[in-house]
C-alpha cells in the first residue's frame, strides 16, 4: 500500500502468485514480458536517507495520528448518541467516498504534480481536523459534524493515496519497490497498530479534543516532510486535445482490464475483501460468543494479527526471493484460507490466536506484493488511474461481505462467517491461478 493507505483506514486483504513467466502486459503497442529474473528482494533495498526516508517518516507519523483519531471517533460518537445506526454511519461515511470518488481521485493524480497534491491535501486535512478539535473543545461536536468530517477526510484521501502510489516508483529503484512497500507497511503497522492505540486513553485524560488536535499536528508535519521532497515528476504522455476526466478514467479501467495478471489480482482482492468484510463484521461475536473468551480473548486475537503483520513485513523479502512475487501472493492466499478454516472450526482460543497470527503474516505478504506488482506493471503516467480502479473495485467487496457475514451468523451460527470467508479466499486463489497461467 502507499503511504497512508494502510494507516488511513486501509482494508485488510490477502494473497496471489508470481511465477517464472506470468504472461504479457499489453501497453499500447508495446508488449512486455516479466520473468523471475528480477533482482532478489534481499539484495536490493531502498536507502533510508533522502526522499524515501522522508516519505517513510511522513507515512509512519500519519498512521500514528490516524490511530489516535480512529480510536477516538467511535468513543466520541457513542458519547453523543445511543443510536447504533448513527454511530455506524460515522464509520460508513469514511468508506463511501472511495466508491463515489476513488476513480476520479486516480485520474486527477495522473494529471497533477503528485508531490504537491499530497502535501496540499495533508495541509487541508490538518485544518479540517484542527477545526474539529476546536469544536469538540468548545462543546459543539455533533453526529452530523462527525459524519461530515469522516466523509471529507476520506474524499481527500482518494487523491492522496493514488498520488502516493504513483509517486513512490519515482523515489526508489524499480527493483527496490518491494522492499520500500514492505518498510512502509511495517512502519505504519507499528505506529498505528502498536503505538497509537495505547496513547489514546492518555490523551483523552487531557480532554476529548486532544486526540484530534494531535492528529492535526501529524498532518501538518507529514505535509512539511512531503513538501520537502526533491524528486523529478514521473513521466507523462501529453494528453490528447479534448481529453476529459471521464475518458481518462475509462482508459485506466481499460488498462486494468487488458492486463490479465492485474485483472486477476483485482478480482481476487475483491473476493478476499468480501470474505474479510464477513470476518470483521463477526469477529467480536466469534470470540466472545462462540469461543466465550470475552474481551480479553478478542484483544489477544487482534494483538496476534498485528504481531503477525509485523513478522510478514520482515520475512516478505525472503519469501519473494524463494518463490517469486506472484507465487508468494498465491501461497499467501492459500495459507490464509487454511487459517480461516481453523478460526471457524476449532473451538479453542489458542487455535484462533495462532490462526490470526498466521493470517497477519500472510496478509502483509499479499499487501506488499499486490501493491508492488501494480506499480511495476502499470504504464508510465497511468499508475494513479490504474491504482484507483484497482482500489475502488476491491473496496466494493467489503460492505457486501459485512452484510453476508451478519446473515450467515444469524442463520447458521457465530463461527460461519469465518468459514464463509474461507470460501471466498478459495475463489480468489482459483481466480489467481486462472489469471496467472
Amino acid at each position: 500500500m502507499p503511504p497512508r493507505a494502510a494507516g488511513r483506514r486501509g482494508l485488510i486483504v490477502s494473497g496471489a502468485l508470481y511465477g517464472l513467466r506470468i504472461g504479457r502486459i499489453v501497453r499500447g503497442t508495446t508488449v512486455t514480458t516479466i520473468d523471475a529474473a528480477e533482482p532478489a528482494e534481499s539484495a536490493v533495498r531502498p536507502a533510508w536517507g533522502g526522499a524515501f526516508g522522508r516519505l517513510w517518516s511522513a507515512a509512519v507519523l500519519s498512521s500514528f495520528g490516524d490511530a489516535l483519531r480512529t480510536a477516538a471517533l467511535p468513543l466520541l460518537a457513542a458519547s453523543l448518541t445511543d443510536e447504533p445506526l448513527l454511530i455506524v454511519s460515522v464509520t460508513a461515511c469514511g468508506y463511501l467516498p472511495w466508491l463515489l470518488f476513488g476513480l476520479l481521485g486516480g485520474a486527477v493524480a495522473d494529471r497533477v504534480d503528485q508531490r504537491r497534491a499530497m502535501w496540499t491535501v495533508d495541509a487541508v486535512r490538518a485544518v479540517l481536523v484542527g477545526g474539529f478539535a476546536v469544536a469538540v473543545a468548545l462543546g459543539h461536536a455533533s453526529i452530523a459534524l462527525l459524519i461530515c468530517l469522516a466523509f471529507a477526510l476520506t474524499t481527500l484521501q482518494t487523491l492522496f493515496d493514488n498520488a502516493a502510489t504513483a509517486l513512490l516508483p519515482a523515489l526508489v529503484d524499480r527493483a527496490a519497490l518491494g522492499g520500500a512497500n514492505a518498510r512502509l507497511m511495517t512502519g505504519q503497522r507499528v505506529a498505528g497498530g502498536l503505538l497509537g492505540g495505547p496513547v489514546v486513553p492518555l490523551l483523552l485524560a487531557a480532554g476529548a479534543a486532544a486526540p484530534f488536535a494531535a492528529d492535526a499536528v501529524t498532518f501538518l508535519v507529514a505535509a512539511a516532510l512531503v513538501a520537502s521532497l526533491r524528486v523529478c515528476a514521473p513521466e507523462r504522455a501529453r494528453r490528447p486535445r479534448g481529453s476529459t476526466l471521464r475518458g481518462e478514467i475509462a482508459e485506466g479501467l481499460r488498462v486494468l482490464g487488458r492486463d490479465r495478471s492485474l485483472r486477476a489480482l483485482c478480482a481476487a482482492t475483491a473476493l478476499c475483501n468480501v470474505g474479510m468484510g464477513a470476518l470483521i463484521a463477526a469477529l467480536v461475536v466469534l470470540v466472545t460468543g462462540w469461543l466465550r473468551a470475552g474481551p480479553g480473548g478478542y484483544a489477544a486475537a487482534m494483538t496476534a494479527y498485528t504481531v503477525g503483520s509485523l513478522a510478514g513485513g520482515a520475512v516478505n523479502g525472503w519469501v519473494v526471493t524463494r518463490l517469486g512475487r506472484i507465487r508468494a501472493v498465491l501461497v499467501a492466499g492459500a495459507v490464509q484460507t487454511g487459517a480461516l478454516v481453523v478460526m471457524g472450526s476449532v473451538r479453542q482460543l489458542a487455535a484462533l490466536v495462532g490462526a490470526m497470527a498466521v493470517f497477519g503474516v500472510m496478509g502483509m505478504v499479499w499487501n506488499v506484493n499486490t501493491t508492488t506488482l501494480m506499480q511495476q506493471r502499470s504504464p508510465a503516467g497511468m499508475l494513479g488511474r490504474v491504482s484507483a480502479a484497482f482500489r475502488t473495485l476491491a473496496v466494493a467487496g467489503a460492505p457486501l461481505g459485512a452484510v453476508l457475514g451478519g446473515v450467515v451468523a444469524t442463520a447458521w451460527g457465530l463461527n460461519t462467517p469465518a468459514l464463509l470467508a474461507a470460501g471466498f479466499f478459495v475463489l480468489s486463489v482459483a481466480v489467481l491461478i486462472a489469471g496467472g497461467g
